[in-house]
């Protein structure tokens, strides 16, 4: 992070962040502009906004102006709910209401924050400091199951696993409505033309007017019905965005509480709480002696493993009241 820097403006009709960019061409623009958005930068004594006209001979200051190298997730503690441990792999039982890795680097009550100061080490894991040594993500608002790489072998190995869909996760959701018999719902799903971070699901795999969508297949059966409400086990092995949240809507079972995709507010949801649960994750793991052992008698280890994550006790609350 850059601290106490004075820039001299030499030039004239030039946007400011623009003056800030030539002048450090390292720093991302987002970096700027968040400099600028936080009060960070002024002018001659006063608050700067990035979109002003330059004016040769004017002062910026700026206090504080990050790096690409700030760009990483904090250790910062936290409670974590460890439900494996191997010497390759942990499982994490996240709460709802968690995101499971920051989006910037000053936000420090997510999954990994916790993740990386209980295991420092991991903090190096995979190409991403954002979201060290995760395998894979769940929304905020799911509570469950997240599995986090403990070298580099395992993150390609497992991260090629979950790309040839080769894994299968297995969550527990609570829908609206009445679900008798098993089924699936297999197609294409877009991000949805009025925002707000929604799927849609549409019939082809380049839709007019919208980007590329990815083709998904959501699996599901009934594990206890009312006359109102669902349970359901549902399997997948891809892993596009909201993918049962939007699939489960398409087919008239919002999940109890996810607004968002149509399902009636519900008193027992509460805010940001919608009733699913990454419940397991099964998958075959190979892991190879380390390079440095000499011994050629020691041959690849294949493991059928399967990692499950209980239900919270809110899930467990809920079912107990809708049964």
């Amino acid at each position: 992070m850059l601290t106490h820097l004075t820039l001299p403006v030499t030039v004239s009709d030039v946007r400011l962040d623009k003056v800030v960019a030539l002048a450090y061409p390292g720093i991302a623009q987002s970096f700027i502009a968040k400099a600028f958005d936080e009060g960070n930068i002024t002018l001659d004594g006063r608050a700067a906004g990035k979109g002003e006209s330059s004016v040769a001979g004017q002062t910026l200051h700026i206090s504080t102006l990050m790096e690409e190298v700030d760009r990483c997730a904090r250790a910062v503690e936290g409670p974590l709910d460890i439900v494996y441990e191997s010497t390759h792999l942990l499982g994490f039982n996240k709460p709802r209401g968690q995101n499971c890795h920051p989006i910037d680097a000053e936000e420090t009550d997510t999954l990994v924050n916790a993740i990386i100061a209980r295991y420092p080490r991991l903090a190096t894991i995979g190409g991403n400091p954002m979201m060290p040594a995760l395998l894979h993500r769940i929304d905020r608002g799911t509570s469950g199951l997240v599995l986090a790489a403990r070298n580099d072998a395992v993150y390609r190995d497992v991260r090629d696993l979950f790309a040839m869909h080769r894994v299968d996760k297995v969550y527990h959701a609570l829908v609206e409505g009445r679900v008798d018999a098993r089924g699936g719902v297999t197609g294409y799903l877009a991000h949805a033309k009025d925002g707000a971070g929604k799927m849609r699901v549409v019939t082809q795999q380049t839709a007019p007017g919208s980007e590329r969508a990815l083709r998904a297949e959501t699996f599901y059966k009934p594990i206890h019905a009312s006359k109102t409400y669902t349970l359901l086990e549902v399997l997948i092995r891809t892993g596009v965005t909201h993918q049962i949240r939007c699939h489960l809507a398409s087919i008239g079972h919002p999940i109890v509480g996810d607004t968002l995709y149509g399902a009636a507010p519900s008193p027992i949801a509460g805010p940001d709480r919608f009733f699913l649960h990454a419940f397991s994750v099964s998958m075959e793991l190979t892991t190879y002696p380390p390079k440095n052992n000499t011994d050629k008698r020691l041959l690849p280890n294949v493991e059928e493993l399967r990692i499950v994550a209980p239900l919270p006790n809110d899930f467990k609350v809920a079912l107990a009241t809708l049964s």
